[in-house]
């Protein structure tokens, strides 16, 4: 078991102080989910997170956080909606087969 303490709320600040350490290679994402009774997926949100941060911050305009999130926001509607009609498409198709092999 570990000596460390037990954090009850992961503000920004330590959720950076994690990536950090995992970006210079000082622990990993396994790790650090271990020690602090974590799942590999919520790290791993949290450096995608930090990510998009540091991509945003490097822009010559970066953007305020509700633009940044409403941008994400739009592109996953997007992709939802390409899916959605992918999904039609292809119970149609199906149903199209269904029916010449059935005449």
């Amino acid at each position: 078991m570990s000596n460390e303490p037990t954090v009850k709320r992961w503000t920004a600040k330590r959720k950076a102080a994690v990536v950090m350490d995992i970006f210079k290679g000082k622990t990993t994402v396994a790790e650090v989910a271990r020690q602090h009774d974590l799942t590999v997926s919520e790290v791993e949100g949290w450096i995608e997170e930090a990510q998009r941060s540091m991509e945003n911050g490097f822009r010559a305009r970066p953007k305020d956080i509700r633009e940044q999130y409403e941008s994400e926001l739009r592109e996953t509607k997007e992709a939802l909606g390409e899916a959605h009609l992918q999904i039609y498409a292809l119970k149609k198709f199906r149903r199209l087969l269904d029916e010449d092999e059935n005449s």
